[in-house]
């Protein structure tokens, strides 16, 4: 196993290292048959790391703990499913897991060739197997997952209890494949570049690109939270974590670059923007996977510390500057066509925008990075907490839902002044409307109004469009709403898939603020028949038992009974927190739930005692939580929508079709 998995390794990155060579050289001579070879060889790629991997997932299947890998994440008890899983559980594997992901990508690019154009292709497919050759470097000389003992132990260690969830099962998968997904757009950009084109017509490959792996990097972060949310028993879904903060970064930037592209796209503009965004975006990208895999910052996702973290740094400095070099020698390249002919044009909003995302990204980056230049210059160790991020992003996420809701009515070059007053008056009333619903309902916190406010603001304008919309064409077909509403979208999937994007976010910052501002929780030891009252739930402890399930034998699982019923008496659920016991002296405490579009009773089991005749319970209400993951699919929908094929360009219909906002945009 380890013979044939290093082979393949070694024959993995010598075709990569040879085929960025002669990419680049096709690139620079434009020769078309070496632009071929190298394209042959990033087809290969796919093939042989997927043999590389079933290798691995083999000798974890066999329980080969000839492997170090095998005894680091596996043992002869796990069951099958967490065998497999295993591949990313440890930094080795996840290591050669994101290399097969990435040639999955670069086959899929390689095999569109025909959709590239002829001078962007070698350069693109160089940019391509330069990152497939350097994380196939990494697995090789300084992350083996086949190296082997000279004695080998009679069973492994066994998969991270953290990693035995679900949610942390797929939560790695889809962030690397996010992260992944991010590196074609930048071998796009960098090949526009390196090839000097002056046109725009490389702009439309990024955009469904950069879509794909916004899709997963989001689905990744919404995965993330709700692992934390199940599994971790702190009451939260997000605690600004450094792995965390990870994601987030290069997601800031992505969405930046996805508004950038509009501008650049419909007025020409934004073009020394656009580029730098995404070459930002990849290089967060390789400083994320850095974080995770070195262990160089505290984290409860990081791997530990190891070897790799010097090459890391160092591609990710020569990608950095490499790459703004490029940009600058290429600056007159992307002059802008068209200048900004108002203030009160689409154009200057979106640059608003980008600007808000930047400072968001560079707030976390300081947060996230500030206690490790803190510990290295002046060797004091330092802690970043939440009311940091919370009170420096606050004001700038407000921000961006407030120009959420103004840009809908926001025209291309210059909005006339009197329709604008009107539209935005209409969104103002809907936003004071709500903040005195919310008053109503109990909601006295100023800041919790406001954001509330404001995701009413934001969300009517959006609506707005798609009632215009809607209207318009039922009056000039007859549709039935629901079909006129189906049709509108299947005709401009970008702009109404970009809004439907917008309507998930106001829906997770409703969510955002109820748990943020009156999350409330006790705790209470409670013996067999006792009560606690809480929030409008009566409680009521009815035993606790222990079991070793069949799959798992080695935990044992200690699940406590409760009643929850409602003021007037009536039960509501039948609660079962628990607590993961693991020989190997870990725990975990995961809740018992009953979520609502009101709110969540969350429900830990601290303790017991005397057999489990007292056991100790930690209470959390979190109000709105449901919200989040609600708007979550929902964001996940719109991007399917925004990325699906525009459809070929049908006759107008009358009132329909012949608004000025009605023009394709990419989605947000």
């Amino acid at each position: 196993m380890s013979l044939l998995g290093e082979g393949l390794l070694d024959l993995a990155w010598g075709l990569g290292l040879v085929g960025m060579i002669v990419a680049f050289y096709a690139g620079w001579r434009e020769e078309a048959r070496w632009a071929e070879v190298a394209r042959r060889i990033g087809l290969v790629m796919a093939p042989l790391l997927s043999l590389t991997v079933l290798v691995l997932e083999l000798a974890l299947l066999t329980d080969d703990f000839r492997l170090v890998y095998v005894t680091q994440v596996s043992r002869q008890t796990q069951p099958l499913f967490l065998k497999i899983t295993a591949l990313w559980g440890g930094q080795n594997g996840s290591l050669l897991f994101w290399s097969w992901l990435m040639s999955l990508f670069l086959f899929v690019a390689m095999a569109r060739a025909d959709r590239v154009p002829r001078d962007l292709f070698p350069y693109m497919t160089g940019v391509l197997l330069l990152t497939q050759t350097f994380f196939l470097l990494l697995n090789r000389f300084f992350a083996n997952p086949f190296e082997t003992f000279p004695v080998p132990p009679a069973d492994g260690r066994g998969l991270n209890p953290l990693l035995r969830h679900p949610g942390m099962i797929a939560h790695p998968p889809l962030l690397y494949l996010g992260f992944v997904g991010f590196t074609v757009p930048y071998a796009i950009t960098i090949a526009a570049l390196l090839a000097g084109r002056r046109d725009e017509g490389w702009l439309r490959l990024l955009r469904r690109w950069t879509l794909v792996a916004w899709l997963f990097l989001s689905l990744g972060l919404l995965v993330g939270a709700r692992w934390a949310y199940d599994v971790l028993g702190w009451g939260g879904y997000w605690g600004w974590d450094p792995v965390e903060n990870a994601a987030l970064l290069p997601w800031l930037t992505g969405t930046a670059f996805l508004h950038s592209v509009m501008v650049q796209e419909r007025r020409g503009m934004l073009k020394v923007w656009t580029a730098l965004l995404i070459i930002l975006t990849y290089a967060l990208v390789i400083l994320g996977t850095f974080i995770t895999r070195t262990g160089v910052i505290a984290s409860v996702h990081a791997f530990a510390r190891s070897a790799i973290g010097v090459p890391f740094l160092i591609y990710v400095g020569l990608v950095l500057v490499g790459s703004l070099m490029l940009l600058a020698a290429r600056w007159d390249l992307l002059r802008a066509e068209n200048r900004m002919e108002s203030w009160l044009s689409r154009e200057t909003f979106f640059l608003l925008n980008n600007w808000l995302f930047l400072g968001i990204a560079f707030a976390v980056f300081w947060g996230t990075f500030y206690p490790m230049f803190s510990e290295l210059l002046f060797n004091e160790k330092l802690t970043v907490g939440p009311p940091y991020y919370n009170q420096v992003t606050g004001p700038m996420f407000a921000a961006l839902y407030l120009l959420m809701g103004v840009i809908p009515f926001i025209r291309w070059r210059r909005t006339p002044g009197a329709p604008l007053r009107f539209s935005i008056g209409s969104s103002a009333l809907a936003a004071l409307g709500a903040g005195a619903l919310a008053r109503a309902a109990g909601v006295q916190h100023p800041w919790a109004l406001l954001g509330f406010g404001l995701c009413a603001f934001a969300g009517w304008g959006t609506l707005l469009d798609y009632a215009l919309g809607v209207r318009a064409r039922r009056r000039a077909t007859g549709e039935p709403w629901p079909l006129a509403l189906a049709r509108l979208v299947a005709r401009n999937p970008r702009r109404y898939g970009g809004y439907l994007i917008h309507l998930g976010v106001i829906l997770i910052g409703i969510g955002v603020i109820g748990s943020q501002f009156y999350q409330r929780e006790t705790q209470r030891t409670l013996g067999l028949g006792e009560s606690l009252a809480f929030g409008g739930y009566r409680l009521v402890y009815q035993g606790i038992r222990q079991y070793t399930p069949a799959t798992e034998p080695d935990v044992v699982v200690t699940e406590a009974w409760v009643r929850a019923y409602d003021r007037s008496g009536g039960l509501l659920a039948d609660l079962y927190p628990y607590v993961l016991q693991y020989d190997t002296g870990e725990t975990l405490t995961p809740p018992a739930l009953r979520a609502t579009l009101k709110e969540d009773l969350y429900l830990l089991l601290s303790g017991w005692v005397d057999g489990g005749n007292r056991a100790t319970f930690k209470v959390f209400i979190n109000p709105m939580v449901s919200w989040i993951w609600i708007g979550g699919i929902v964001l996940i929908l719109g991007t399917l929508v925004a990325v699906w094929p525009t459809p070929v360009p049908l006759p107008a219909i009358a009132g329909v079709e012949r608004r000025p906002e009605e023009q394709p945009m990419a989605a947000s």
